[in-house]
């Protein structure tokens, strides 16, 4: 995936990401390897938590984003940074399936 010398151009920064039913706050470490998130609104609202992510340069400012969650959801964002878009493809503990696309912004 990414040499551990590189940092993607999001690295040290927050973002908040809107789909429909489901708004959440990622806050990328400076390290390029760690993020706190929380989920602000929708069903999943309240959960938060600090993982570690592995991200691959797609083109341009676009990045595929992946981690583990700590009750075992699994997460993959396809973020384009200069867009402002999100698409999200998520698998949560209960094994509910979920694809969603919407709005990114920095905070």
């Amino acid at each position: 995936m990414n040499a551990p010398t590189q940092l993607p151009s999001f690295a040290g920064k927050t973002f908040e990401v809107r789909y429909d039913g489901l708004t959440a706050i990622n806050a990328y470490a400076d390290d390029g390897i760690h993020m706190r998130y929380e989920i602000t609104e929708g069903a999943y609202a309240g959960a938060k938590g600090e993982v570690a992510y592995t991200w691959q340069h797609v083109a341009g400012e676009t990045y595929a984003i992946s981690w583990q969650e700590a009750d075992r959801s699994t997460v993959v964002h396809i973020d384009d940074f200069a867009a402002g878009t999100s698409r999200s493809f998520f698998t949560a503990s209960s094994l509910d399936f979920y694809r969603l696309e919407g709005s990114l912004r920095a905070l």
